[in-house]
């Protein structure tokens, strides 16, 4: 049973994904711009942590479907984040704790 898609609904779509590109190509150039900023090692890395996650919400939510599935598939999602997200900090933490007197 296959859905034939009008021209109108192609051009939402085509939009749609214009858009996420834009938004994308954007939070690259902040995560460049931000390299510039010479934060300290953990902020730098907080910083990009949370531009990567922007950008894997995007991708996920739109090129892979994920924004109209169903909420099982959004609870596995959000564990996955928390566990992504936890593991992601273990270095942040590491080297919070191994800071050389100055």
């Amino acid at each position: 049973m296959s859905h034939e898609m009008t021209p109108q609904e192609v051009a939402k779509h085509v939009r749609t994904y214009i858009g996420v590109f834009i938004a994308l190509a954007a939070l690259t150039v902040v995560t460049v711009a931000v390299s510039y900023l010479h934060l300290t090692i953990m902020w730098a890395v907080i910083v990009a942590m949370i531009i990567a996650s922007i950008k894997g919400t995007l991708v996920a939510a739109f090129f892979m479907h994920l924004i109209s599935e169903r909420t099982a598939v959004y609870a596995t999602l959000v564990v996955c984040a928390l566990c992504f997200f936890m593991l992601f900090m273990i270095p942040v933490f590491t080297h919070a704790g191994n800071v050389a007197p100055s």
